[in-house]
């Protein structure tokens, strides 16, 4: 008999997750079983995929650089890197504001609707509005200065220190070419081994997929509905056209503007690319986190895609830090949403204050689950928004950022493709699929 993929098996997962957890609320079993006793392997298992994350950073990026043999190839595939990043993300949001004035998803909520979620989420919106501040009393170059670790065994302990990983693995891998090759061969020949030991526990954690991913919905699904669910589906309904806005977004970054770049720079044919990363997005939908994602969509875009390791360990752990183009969209979307729900007109230079700051907001933004909703406030703040009204979006903000976590996972694979093709690497008759 076939053995059954793994990502049909994750799919399944998904299905009876979903499943289960629709069973435990209307059938009356108490959240506290689904929560205590199923939830813990979900979380097991994006504990561990993030717990592999920095050592492949390291052992990848170091390899990957150190065998590049000249520092200005490094250098002209970053500017395309990042050149690349900052384009998609502000089309990301351009696209999230021709949406949510084309739809006006805030003109359907009724102010007896709006008074009411105000006030459940208050606590919440309050509790991101003062992570936010905390942010803003930084500086403007704040991201500049932790760029740069004090201490690397301290950045490496902590996946939000991801850029600082990436910085000194860069400055490593640089070194190393800087170094006579008979010197420098045995520390490349070191990361060289602990990538391929990395890469086989990868191998085992993904065995695990389909339980983690099972567990995650069900948990998902059974928090989601609350002591209440009747009146969680309630709230979940009147925000329904905001949704759906920000899922024609995304949708159209998926299927529109992804493919049009793989038509433009690659070869590669987008139904081929879509095959080969979906692994990797079918766990971004289920953790909410590109960062637990990355070593998954490393492995995707190498082994299912023919990508060299030189591209994907530079554009990738880059692309999980900087690149957000899903964050970026929704919070032009958040934004203008809770402006028309509030009865505040937004100017063109208003929505035009939005691109600008959505863009740069989310390339500060973590990558992990609910960073987005902390960097939206700045966005709100920017053009006079009071921050009070990120209560109205907060109910359906778990299930979008599984979405749009996709989204930021798939164009980080895309620009690591086309930067592939760019630098003259064949990808027509490589990986897998």
């Amino acid at each position: 008999m076939k053995k059954l993929p793994l990502h049909n098996k994750i799919v399944i997962g998904l299905v009876l997750g979903l499943a289960f957890g629709l069973i435990s609320i209307f059938s009356g079993l108490p959240p506290a079983i689904t929560i205590n006793y199923l939830k813990p392997v979900g979380v097991i298992f994006v504990n561990a995929l993030k717990m592999i994350a920095v050592p492949l950073i390291i052992a990848s990026l170091i390899v990957g650089v150190a065998n590049l043999g000249d520092i200005s190839k490094l250098s002209r595939m970053g500017s395309k890197t990042i050149g690349l990043y900052i384009v998609t993300t502000a089309i990301a949001t351009t696209i999230g504001l021709f949406a949510v004035n084309l739809i006006k998803p805030g003109h359907v909520i009724t102010s007896d609707t709006r008074e009411q979620i105000l006030e459940m989420y208050s606590g919440q919106a309050d509790e991101t509005t003062g992570r936010a501040v905390e942010l803003k009393e930084k500086g403007p170059l704040d991201p500049l200065i932790k760029m740069v670790p004090v201490n690397f065994f301290n950045a490496a302990s902590n996946n939000n220190n991801m850029l600082q990983v990436v910085f000194f693995s860069l400055i490593f891998g640089v070194a190393l070419l800087k170094v006579p090759r008979e010197k420098s061969k045995t520390v490349v020949a070191f990361f060289e081994g602990a990538n391929e030991v990395i890469l086989t526990i990868i191998h085992f954690i993904m065995a695990l997929a389909p339980y983690g991913v099972f567990a995650l919905m069900a948990a998902l699904i059974v928090e989601l509905a609350g002591d209440n669910p009747s009146k969680a589906f309630e709230i979940l309904s009147a925000l329904l056209v905001y949704s759906i806005t920000v899922l024609i977004g995304l949708l159209a970054m998926i299927l529109i503007i992804y493919p049009s770049i793989f038509k433009i720079f690659t070869r590669v044919k987008y139904t081929r690319f879509f095959k080969g990363i979906r692994e990797a997005q079918l766990l971004a939908f289920s953790t909410s986190s590109s960062s637990a994602t990355l070593p998954v969509t490393m492995e995707c875009v190498e082994e299912n895609l023919g990508v060299s390791e030189e591209v994907t360990s530079f554009v990738l752990p880059l692309g999980a830090t900087i690149n957000m183009d899903g964050t970026s969209l929704y919070q032009s979307v958040a934004a203008v949403f809770i402006a028309q729900a509030m009865g505040i007109e937004l100017t063109i230079g208003n929505q035009l204050m939005i691109v600008l700051t959505a863009t740069l907001a989310s390339i500060g933004s973590a990558g992990v689950p609910g960073a987005g909703m902390v960097m939206l406030v700045i966005v709100l703040e920017a053009i006079g928004i009071p921050a009070a009204g990120l209560a109205l979006i907060i109910a359906p903000d778990r299930i979008l950022d599984m979405c749009r976590t996709v989204v930021n996972v798939s164009g980080d694979a895309t620009v690591a493709m086309t930067i592939a093709s760019t630098e003259g690497e064949n990808l027509g008759d490589q990986g897998r699929n």
